[in-house]
């Protein structure tokens, strides 16, 4: 019914515009009436005014007689006249209603030498007609111009829907080239032949090379794909076309097909040149998926857009570049051979890219010279480019609001926390909940550092962060191990002994009965990490065998519902197994810190007191009190 009644209403709306037209124009009409128009009430007070104003043609002959005259004038077009007697010049003057033939009074104005002047009001009325007609006539005319401007705009911009929205330029001057991209050098190799074709294509065609026509960006969010496409435009200096793949979607069918017929039409006039497209994923997607269907009008325009590429008629000078971070989700047309020829891989950057990164976004801010951009490469793996620009800028706002000169360590250091963990609140005052948090996090800190395969800490705190963190323990994580992916079995036993640290102190300091529900997180690691080691690794009991696939989404047109690769009973021997690890390395845990209870509570007691305890300084305090592994001993003496 709803629907019905704004279905109604939107077919009104027309209607009602233009009984608002009507209306102001009916308005406009009426009104030089009502401004000629005098109201009854100020009618009624206009003439008892005019009973006092007024004398009888007879009285005025009797007034002329007895020299009680001073002057008169006659308006023969009304039929009236002004008397002014004499002393009362400067006053309102006396009307008098005159006849249609007055010579008696002309002759006894002459005889009695009275001042007369014959007036006329017609000028007058005729140039407030005027006016009024014209304060009408002008809105209506307004009035018009506008609805005839509205329609005009209609009806082009009906004409220009099919029109691709690509913006042009004839020379992108972006601003950026390839030295201004930096941390993704393999990726970059391969573009600068995409620039060499374009620029010197008889280099290539000399030995038997096409150029190839499309690239296509595959990446994370953030490692700098639109930023290469930018790179190679400034650098190749032709004629350069940028849109987003949502663009060419609209809820009217052949719309996108025709926009991109637009689109490469004028690529060709101005061939050579570079098409970028941007997420693509939102027009390439794979035909025919999901439940019930694609959308037709999507894929008409994927359609449209093969043909362009690879179709009858070729597309020679023009090279397509396109980004996306789902390729999974991409036709398999369009990434064929012929097609997208290329697939350049945007990935992460490690330690040296990062560092090249870090020195580009570093050029236009006031970096103190005692800040080592290596250190903070190394305490960042993970981060894209993206990340690291936004670290920096942050870094900046802070010291911006601290008032420095330049960005040091701290303000970085600082950053870096506030991006992966939240920003600091106010430390903790209740002296109860702050001593608890301690031991928690103390027990992550010290398996991280006693546990010969767990990665060195890099700090440890109570102060509360953002998002309901109280505290953290923080480590510098091995860098090689995660850009590979290849986790070793020690490393991640030692991982899940590690998350469970928490847990342990309190379980050992508190008891089993005050144990609170702040590793609940803990919990949700340990498990996750377990079940990858018996399921995909191959790291358990269970045998050389992998029981689960990534999950493969329903609108890729794949299972409705995710069916397990085994059975009840292998479920059953699953859930077993993380089990008995979680147990297992909770036990060693508690083991760890029950043998270690009196360096616990000292640095218990120094966290409560400082609430920040640096990685460096905290080994030294364990290496007082019992020996550290080799790993640790080395991360000391570096």
């Amino acid at each position: 019914m709803r629907s019905f009644e704004k279905k109604v209403s939107k077919k009104q709306r027309p209607t009602k515009r233009a009984a608002l037209a009507g209306a102001l124009v009916a308005g406009l009409i009426m009104l030089p009436g009502f401004v000629e128009g005098t109201p009854p009430a100020l009618a009624q007070k206009t003439e008892q005014q005019q009973d006092n104003n007024t004398l009888t043609y007879g009285r005025l002959l009797q007034k002329i007689e007895n020299g009680e005259v001073a002057r008169v004038d006659l308006d023969e077009t009304e039929k009236v006249a002004d008397v002014y007697l004499k002393g009362t010049e400067n006053t309102q003057p006396l009307r008098v209603k005159l006849l249609d033939q007055n010579p008696e009074l002309i002759a006894l104005l002459k005889a009695k030498r009275v001042e007369f002047d014959e007036v006329s009001s017609a000028n007058s009325r005729a140039a407030v007609g005027l006016l009024l007609n014209l304060m009408w006539i002008l809105p209506l005319v307004a009035l018009m111009l506008l609805f005839l401007r509205r329609s005009t705009n209609a009806s082009s911009q009906a004409m220009n829907f099919g029109k691709s929205r690509a913006r042009f330029q004839m020379e992108a001057k972006t601003g950026i080239k390839f030295d201004d991209v930096a941390g993704i050098e393999e990726a970059k190799e391969e573009l600068q032949e995409v620039v060499t074709f374009l620029k010197q294509p008889e280099k290539f065609t000399a030995v038997g090379a096409r150029i190839p026509k499309g690239v296509l960006l595959v990446g994370p969010p953030g490692t700098g794909k639109t930023l290469l496409a930018k790179a190679i435009a400034g650098e190749a200096a032709v004629p350069f076309f940028s849109i987003s793949g949502s663009e060419f979607v609209e809820m009217f069918v052949g719309v996108g097909a025709s926009r991109v017929r637009d689109l490469f039409k004028k690529a060709k006039d101005n061939a050579p040149c570079l098409i970028f497209i941007d997420e693509i994923d939102a027009v390439g997607r794979q035909r025919g998926a999901g439940i019930g269907g694609g959308n037709d009008e999507r894929e008409q325009t994927l359609n449209q857009l093969l043909t362009e590429m690879d179709g009858f008629e070729g597309n020679t000078g023009i090279i397509i570049i396109a980004a996306t971070n789902r390729p999974d989700v991409l036709d398999a047309a369009l990434l064929r051979p012929g097609r997208f020829d290329r697939q350049v891989i945007v990935d992460a950057p490690d330690r040296k890219g990062r560092l090249e990164i870090l020195k580009v976004h570093a050029r236009n801010k006031k970096v103190d010279p005692a800040v080592s951009l290596e250190v903070v490469a190394r305490r960042t793996p993970g981060f894209t480019g993206a990340d690291l620009a936004n670290l920096l800028n942050e870094a900046a706002i802070l010291t911006a609001r601290r008032r420095k000169d330049s960005i040091t360590q701290i303000e970085i250091d600082d950053a870096i926390d506030r991006l992966t963990i939240g920003l600091t609140l106010n430390p903790l005052l209740d002296s109860n909940k702050k001593r608890l948090i301690a031991y928690h996090e103390v027990g992550h800190a010290l398996l991280a550092t006693l546990l010969p395969h767990a990665d060195p800490l890099n700090k440890v705190t109570i102060i509360p962060r953002s998002g309901g963190v109280g505290g953290f323990s923080q480590q510098i994580l091995n860098e090689e191990m995660i850009d590979s992916g290849l986790y070793t079995r020690a490393w991640i036993q030692d991982n899940i002994t590690m998350t469970l640290g928490g847990k342990a102190a309190e379980a050992e300091v508190f008891g089993e009965s005050e144990v609170t529900g702040g590793a609940s997180n803990d919990l949700k690691m340990v498990t996750n990490l377990a079940r990858k080691m018996v399921t995909m690794y191959g790291m358990s009991d269970l045998g050389l065998v992998a029981l689960e696939t990534q999950n493969s989404d329903v609108f890729l047109g794949r299972d409705w519902v995710n069916r397990n690769e085994y059975s009840e009973e292998m479920a059953t021997k699953i859930d077993r197994q993380v089990r008995e690890m979680a147990i297992s390395c909770y036990q060693q845990a508690r083991k760890i810190i029950r043998e270690n209870r009196a360096l616990v509570d000292r640095l218990v007691d120094l966290l409560v007191e400082q609430e920040t305890i640096e990685g460096e300084q905290f080994r030294k305090i364990v290496a007082e009190y019992t020996q550290l592994p080799e790993k640790q001993q080395l991360v000391v003496s570096g």
